[in-house]
């Protein structure tokens, strides 16, 4: 591995010189000074794409044998580990999206809904070049696994660097549900816990606008960073037809190059309050639900659940339960759970013992899937699944795609909902999840909030 210091710089205007490009990547630490964030990372110029959709998965273009995971994993074992360690956790790996729909190819499942937008299942980029910057230390790199001449390619445009305002982005949301239609929906989900399938599903909803004539991914993203900067944040072009801008406050799966994992499941939110005394209410009030306090419960149990498929035997623990994090526009509640992976067991195992994430899906899991594909109105596409590293080492960082805007084209779809239980109430359910996409609307400047 080479590894060059460069100045400190913002990593959204380092980026600027790579955002029309179809596979490029910003892993944005955008909560300046919260302790959440470190990290960030520009994945620029891949000398290796993978893509899955409706006719396979293909490597440069070419379709190749194998399901997503498999050609994914194999892809991966082809570069190897870097000879040595860089300055950050990744110094050069795969970067891209695991769409939700991509359980199907781990259990049976069903899809009644069509691909309306028409983008890929998942897609990453090989990467042997990476652009770091340390937020703490304020420090900046670029590591190269491909050469000094690959290094010195991505230095000369990162010297290019300029960031002019983003366009100006009018457009109006409809909602795929109706408030009436999502609390109906809600209520039918509430009848299936009362009949004893299922005890918690993750219910959710989609708006829809046409994209704005002008407006780039790489400008909604700026759009929803300064409403709603979150500690696991990204954009990520995915190919021609599908730009991901995310403001996720949530990590999936973090491992170590040694076998050490964490994910922190979310579940359980009120806003933040209009003042202080307000915002300090709100907090202790989330603390103190029985209602959100339980439904984190039981995704922790599913957590522990699916990552003792592959971890080594005792060494699942859960050192934080149900502790107040608070993010731009909403608390939360967020635990812990951490475990060893078994040896010979790699992060494309961990994946497969765990996707989608229990948070976003409900438990038990299958018949939640299963609930969940019955009663929501479309294909979550990427949003659910994850956005994920993956370091040639066999390290991993990875996020939930929630409060994530799905771009194509012609289209701009803004995903939420949330966990409902027993004691749910349909109306408060719609309610919490329009504080959620609240961030995401508003980066049309006319969109307001659907009705």
């Amino acid at each position: 591995m080479i590894v060059r210091e460069i100045d400190w710089r913002d990593p959204v205007a380092g980026f600027a010189p790579w955002a029309g490009e179809p596979f490029a990547a910003l892993l944005d630490s955008a909560a300046e000074g919260d302790a959440r964030s470190r990290w960030s990372y520009l994945a620029v110029e891949p000398f290796r794409t993978i893509v899955a959709g409706p006719d396979g998965v293909s490597v440069d273009g070419a379709v190749v044998d194998g399901d997503p995971f498999t050609v994914l994993e194999r892809e991966l074992a082809r570069t190897g580990a870097p000879r040595t360690a860089g300055p950050a956790p990744f110094g050069g790996g795969a970067v891209g999206f695991l769409g939700y729909g991509l359980g199907r190819h781990l259990e049976r499942l069903p899809c009644r809904h069509a691909n309306d937008l028409g983008i890929p299942e998942m897609a990453f980029g090989l990467y042997d070049v990476v652009v770091t910057f340390d937020h703490r230390e304020r420090r900046g790199w670029i590591t190269s696994l491909g050469g000094v001449a690959r290094l010195e390619m991505v230095a000369q445009r990162l010297g290019t660097a300029s960031l002019v305002p983003p366009t100006q982005a009018n457009g109006t949301w409809r909602a795929d549900l109706t408030r009436a239609e999502y609390e109906r929906r809600v209520g039918q989900v509430l009848d299936y816990i009362q009949a004893g399938d299922i005890f918690q599903a993750n219910f959710t909803g989609r708006f829809i606008a046409e994209r704005p004539a002008g407006v780039s991914g790489f400008d909604l993203y700026r759009r929803l960073r300064a409403l709603s900067p979150a500690p696991f944040a990204a954009y990520a072009a995915c190919g021609p037809r599908l730009t991901l801008a995310s403001a996720s406050p949530e990590r999936f799966l973090r491992l170590s190059a040694d076998g050490a994992v964490e994910t922190r499941p979310i579940k359980g939110t009120l806003p933040r309050g209009a003042t202080a005394e307000e915002d300090a209410a709100n907090a202790a009030a989330l603390a103190s639900s029985v209602k959100d306090r339980a439904e984190n419960l039981m995704i922790v149990d599913l957590m522990r659940n699916d990552l003792g498929r592959v971890a080594r035997t005792g060494s699942v623990t859960v050192p934080s339960l149900c502790a107040v994090e608070s993010f731009a526009s909403v608390h939360h509640l967020v635990s812990v759970v951490e475990a060893e992976l078994r040896p010979a067991v790699g992060p494309v195992d961990l994946l497969r013992a765990t996707f989608p994430g229990g948070s976003i899906t409900g438990a038990p899991k299958i018949r939640a899937m299963e609930i969940i594909d019955e009663l929501e109105a479309c294909q979550r596409g990427p949003y659910c699944g994850a956005l994920a590293w993956i370091g040639f080492d066999g390290a991993m960082d990875s996020a939930i795609l929630i409060r994530t805007l799905v771009v194509t084209p012609e289209r701009i779809a803004a995903h939420a909902g949330g966990g409902i239980v027993s004691d749910s109430v349909p109306a408060l359910e719609y309610e919490e999840m329009l504080v959620k996409v609240a961030p995401l609307l508003g980066t049309l400047d006319s969109g307001g909030m659907p009705s």
